[in-house]
């Protein structure tokens, strides 16, 4: 890693088992920072934590050997690394981020004629998180029961399981089924 950039990180979007299993292919887009190969990276999501090796890279049918932030890529891994890395993890420079369960964020909610819907204080949301949707609970404001479409707070979600988050990290989420609302993480809980 050169100064001043910033830590490899990309999004799983698919993965996939080659040559029997022996090798695993994790492809997504690259959001930041730069992999080569030899490099080591962590799956860091629910099933995450394992740290392998990069043993090849392909970007647009080519197999490279080093790519960087934009590129949609392939990145090949021993097999072992398959059970630890699914769609909506995270593949990252070992220790650059962490899988949380709760956080606090900022939360905007669509208007009516969007899908927005009333949102109550402990109500069960789809959040829709990197290539990934978990199941969470929001936690209004104290003084607060229920979020209007078009209303905006600052929340708590506790999700059903651990999620490679940030702060700063956008996201989506729905309300029995529809799009509701749109958040950014603003604090990472324990």
């Amino acid at each position: 890693m050169q100064i001043g950039e910033k830590p490899f990180l990309m999004v799983v979007e698919d993965v996939f088992c080659l040559h029997q299993g022996r090798v695993v292919m994790a492809t997504g887009r690259i959001g930041r920072g730069r992999v080569r190969m030899g490099d080591e990276v962590e799956m860091v999501g629910s099933r995450g934590g394992a740290i392998a090796g990069v043993t090849g890279i392909e970007a647009r049918g080519l197999r490279v050997d080093e790519a960087s932030a934009g590129m949609n890529v392939g990145l090949l891994m021993p097999g072992a690394a398959g059970e630890a890395v699914e769609r909506g993890q995270v593949v990252a420079a070992p220790g650059s981020i962490g899988a949380h369960i709760a956080f606090a964020a900022d939360i905007a909610l669509l208007s009516k004629e969007d899908g927005g819907a009333e949102v109550r204080n402990g109500e069960g949301l789809d959040f829709c998180i990197h290539a990934g949707r978990v199941r969470g609970i929001v936690t209004l404001p104290s003084e607060t029961d229920a979020l209007q479409p078009l209303h905006m707070a600052a929340v708590r979600v506790t999700l059903e399981r651990t999620v490679a988050l940030e702060v700063g990290l956008s996201f989506a989420f729905r309300h029995h089924g529809r799009a509701a609302g749109s958040g950014t993480v603003t604090q990472l809980l324990r």
